[in-house]
């Protein structure tokens, strides 16, 4: 029995002997192709629109005056008063927006400190949900409305949606988001502001419905927005540099004079 076994790896090494040594670089270079489309694919390609390696350093459109940015975690330990006295093209920091939920169970770890000193120092503030395509939308607008408390003065609840599962058609899609709009807006009698990327917003949420809704759109080192619809907020980078904060941040604008912001907030 264990002749026989020695003679099969024999046999199965003298035919891999055989082969011509392009062939293993062959094999080398497929397995490698194989692993640079996987990364891409779940790592890199739903995201792509924030790398900003092979662009360079952050753009500033022309011709906007009211100037914010969004935070979550990933800015750290922020030093508020240094960001008080921050300025962007010459401009103050009016806004920031924050992260404060994901799905039905995550709770950004430092939504309720930046919650807080946005407000204590002077700044507009608002607070956006993070769409999860793992739980519910019932479930997702009664986490945030139970972990978010806007007061008068905040800028209307923010859903940050960028994906749509592949297994659920484009108007079950639809469905759950407006789901998680029209309960929110029943706590709060505003209209939440839809944050998305311009393309996923053609693609998915073009639907007249929608289109009572603010949106904020994201759309990286261009000089202006490809999407003709209306809009109150752009991102229009993640590679932002401010007093106050370590790292880069992404940084906004709004549509509009600071009179138009002051009345889209909650009264």
């Amino acid at each position: 029995m264990n002749s026989a076994r020695r003679r099969h790896r024999s046999k199965k090494k003298s035919l891999l002997s055989r082969l011509p040594s392009w062939s293993w670089w062959l094999g080398v270079f497929l397995v490698v192709v194989v692993y640079i489309a996987a990364f891409y694919y779940f790592f890199i390609s739903p995201y792509s629109f924030r790398w900003r390696a092979i662009y360079g350093e952050a753009d500033y459109p022309e011709g906007y005056e009211i100037h914010g940015i969004d935070i979550s975690h990933y800015q750290g330990s922020i030093n508020w008063k240094d960001l008080q006295e921050a300025t962007i093209q010459g401009h103050p920091v009016r806004f920031v927006i924050m992260k404060a939920t994901e799905g039905a169970s995550r709770i950004d770890k430092n939504f309720v400190s930046n919650f807080y000193n946005a407000r204590e120092h002077g700044f507009i503030r608002g607070a956006y949900h993070f769409w999860s395509n793992k739980s519910g939308p019932r479930e997702q607008a009664q986490f945030f409305l139970n972990n978010v408390k806007l007061l008068e003065g905040d800028l209307p609840p923010v859903l940050d949606v960028e994906h749509k599962p592949k297994n659920v058609s484009t108007e079950d899609f639809q469905r759950d988001v407006l789901t998680w709009l029209h309960i929110v807006e029943d706590k709060y009698h505003v209209k939440p502001i839809i944050y998305t990327y311009y393309k996923f917003k053609l693609a998915y949420l073009n639907e007249p419905v929608f289109e009572d809704y603010p949106y904020w759109i994201a759309h990286y080192y261009v000089d202006k927005v490809e999407y003709d619809g209306p809009w109150k907020f752009w991102q229009h980078t993640d590679a932002g540099r401010l007093p106050g904060i370590n790292g880069s941040v992404d940084l906004d604008i709004y549509n509009g004079s600071y009179y138009d912001l002051r009345q889209l907030t909650i009264d």
